[in-house]
């Protein structure tokens, strides 16, 4: 015969059996509506690329851009975001307007930022431009005479799957010339970074040498650029709007002194070192 206690120990096992049932029924339930809520952002996001890319431009639109020199061009723009470590939620953006042909920094804005959208390939604009096209905005406000005539991003323009990257995005968005510079390639339209691929990068000698680089589709997405002497990888360089993959080459190669154009090597230096400040400021 069964003891009460027994009895008591059954009827709890089989109410914490139900307890844990319900915890992941309910579990199960928040995960299929995540998944639902992502899956329409996407969708979103993908028709809002597709009807901005409608207004792309990827060949020249000013005049400096088809001088040998550039002449008539003074200002170039660099952005560039750094994130806290333990939050990518957290952000320091940058925005730095360069002189040209000296490359001196004349105007420079870091500033703390939230970032909302989370993190999907493919779609990095939707999480970063919002708070580029503010920087832009706060300045054509505050000094319009500082405003670049052209931007630079850390990211791809139409080197991109759906080709509407990041740099196309901002420079839609600010209606101003942009460039994308890539660190490494990214592998779309059949473009790999393969043997043959470094075959190719092996045989970039001198500063200024660069591949175009064609994809399955036939279409030439981007260079990769041997942009100083001393460096032994490339960076790649796509048309973003408002200039054509030739003159973004040209230009870019004139920006740097280093492997990274100067925009956006100085943009990244001093949003790393506004976050650092701000970090340790915060800790003291």
């Amino acid at each position: 015969m069964t003891s009460a206690v027994e009895r008591r120990k059954n009827s709890a096992n089989v109410d914490m059996a139900a307890v844990v049932a319900e915890i992941e029924a309910e579990e199960a339930k928040e995960q299929e509506k995540h998944r639902a809520e992502q899956s329409e952002t996407l969708l979103r996001w993908e028709r809002e690329q597709m009807l901005l890319k409608g207004n792309l431009i990827t060949c020249n639109t000013e005049a400096w851009q088809s001088h040998p020199d550039f002449f008539g061009l003074q200002r170039l723009g660099g952005v560039d975001l750094s994130y806290l470590k333990e939050d990518d939620t957290v952000a320091c953006a940058s925005l730095v307007v360069l002189s040209y042909p000296e490359l001196e920094v004349i105007y420079e804005d870091c500033h703390m930022v939230t970032i909302n959208a989370p993190y999907v390939a493919g779609y990095l604009a939707f999480r970063e431009v919002p708070v580029l096209v503010d920087a832009i905005q706060k300045l054509l406000e505050k000094d319009p005479c500082l405003m670049p005539q052209v931007l630079i991003v850390d990211g791809n323009g139409i080197l991109h799957h759906r080709g509407f990257g990041v740099a196309c995005h901002l420079g839609i968005l600010t209606d101003l010339p942009c460039i994308g510079v890539a660190k490494n390639l990214l592998q779309v339209d059949g473009l790999e970074n393969n043997d043959d691929h470094k075959d190719q990068i092996r045989k970039l000698q001198n500063g200024g040498d660069f591949f175009n680089m064609t994809g399955s589709s036939g279409t030439i997405l981007g260079a990769a650029l041997k942009s100083s002497s001393k460096s032994t990888k490339p960076i790649y360089i796509s048309a973003g709007h408002k200039i054509s993959l030739e003159t973004a080459v040209r230009l870019v190669h004139s920006c740097c002194k280093y492997r990274v154009p100067e925009p956006t090597r100085q943009a990244d230096i001093r949003s790393r070192e506004f976050l650092c400040k701000k970090t340790s400021t915060a800790n003291s």
